[in-house]
């Protein structure tokens, strides 16, 4: 209708009645694009891989609501990848349940939605797939699945909760990525899917927005996952691989004997990402990537308070920043956040690839675990293969193992004549 010339749009929308016009206004189903309207047929398992922007979020929100006012959804179970997540994106996003559903009331305190035909939704958290257990649901809307610390075991609580009503179904949400479970799932019986790319959303995304990604990441690995929504098998020139993460990912770590925040700053104030990642040592000598706060568009003093949150929030015994871009200043930024805080300031002197091939090489021998899953991070170093934007997250988190583990000057043997 928008690409009607002004005179004939203006025309059409003069000739429906007021029924018509509240149907056209409202209804989701005469906006929404193929992929986001569940798929016809006898399933189970409503998989929707989006890019980012692609509409997943509207597309399970506006799932639940239709089914809520229909009667056949009456006990709903809402998984996001933490309550935090769950909260901001599926319940009171932009084009959360809230939106979707006015008639509906949020209660964060008991975590639970609650329609006034008497449906409730539970809202629960993948980060502790055993409280699932228990539950049951006749309709479970999990948003982000790649996301989640532990997909496989979250998605197989949800599934045995799913045994209410006549034809109890899941719908899964989310940006792919190149992860077992998700290829699991995409081949599961009973599971149906649907596509849709950043741009089949374009007309509902901010102009810049599109544009920029575009330009950006347009042709690139990690675009086609991110913004084409297409499962990217690893690259083969990368230093890392995906089943290296996998298989030494854990959901708790071991007392640690030392915790450092390495932070890679922009090279700029004009949205470069800050990469700012914390890692831990454990006695056994292995590490333990906790936490990935990197983030884009920061101010200087705005990602120095991240770095510096991060440092009390794991109790860190130093913070490690590469000191090519801005030198002592970045000291000062630092300390500023945080006074008495050891500082240590670190200069590359090779390029990336071999200064993260030590790190890699620890990945491979099984001795480097990430608490938890994340995606941003792994994405990178699965990805980066020398070529293209700088990896500010893989940068960070090379100079945390590089100070977990020193590099140690081999003796040379000496013959001392007498």
């Amino acid at each position: 209708m928008s690409a009607l010339p002004p005179l004939k749009r203006s025309k059409l929308l003069k000739s429906l009645d007021k029924s018509d016009a509240r149907d056209l206004l409202h209804g989701w189903r005469t906006w929404a694009g193929d992929a986001q309207l569940p798929p016809t047929g006898n399933w189970r398992t409503w998989l929707f891989l989006g890019g980012r922007g692609a509409g997943k979020t509207r597309a399970g929100a506006e799932w639940i609501a239709e089914g809520v006012r229909r009667g056949t959804m009456r006990r709903v179970g809402l998984v996001g990848a933490t309550f935090a997540d769950a909260r901001s994106v599926m319940i009171e996003g932009e084009a959360g349940l809230l939106r979707a559903t006015p008639d509906a009331d949020f209660e964060p305190s008991n975590r639970r939605v609650l329609w006034r035909n008497g449906a409730v939704g539970d809202v629960l958290t993948a980060e502790a797939p055993d409280i699932i257990r228990g539950h049951q649901f006749d309709a479970v809307w999990a948003d982000e699945f790649c996301k989640w610390s532990d997909p496989q075991h979250a998605l197989d609580m949800l599934l045995m909760a799913l045994r209410l009503g006549k034809k109890p179904r899941m719908v899964v949400t989310t940006t792919p990525r190149n992860i077992i479970p998700l290829k699991a799932l995409m081949t599961a019986p009973g599971a149906v899917m649907t596509r849709s790319a950043t741009r089949d959303n374009a007309i509902n995304l901010a102009p810049t927005f599109f544009t920029d990604l575009r330009l950006r990441y347009a042709g690139t690995r990690l675009g086609r996952q991110e913004l084409d929504a297409e499962v990217i098998e690893d690259n083969d020139a990368a230093l890392w691989r995906r089943d290296w993460i996998e298989k030494t990912r854990v959901r708790e770590a071991p007392r640690l004997v030392r915790v450092v925040v390495a932070v890679d700053p922009p090279a700029s104030v004009t949205g470069d990402e800050c990469g700012i990642v914390t890692a831990g040592l454990a006695e056994n000598g292995e590490a333990y990537v906790l936490g990935d706060c990197s983030a884009s568009g920061l101010t200087p003093a705005c990602w120095a308070r991240r770095v510096a949150d991060a440092y009390e929030d794991h109790e860190a015994d130093a913070i490690v920043a590469e000191a090519n871009q801005g030198g002592d200043m970045v000291k000062s930024l630092l300390l500023e956040a945080s006074p008495n805080t050891p500082v240590k300031l670190v200069h590359a002197t090779r390029d990336k690839r071999t200064r993260a091939a030590p790190a890699a090489a620890l990945y491979e021998q099984g001795r480097v675990h990430h608490l938890g899953a994340f995606p941003e991070l792994e994405d990178q170093l699965c990805h980066y293969d020398g070529e293209g934007d700088s990896p500010d997250r893989l940068d960070a988190l090379v100079w945390a193992l590089a100070e977990l583990y020193p590099r140690t000057r081999r003796a040379l043997p000496r013959v001392r004549v007498l």
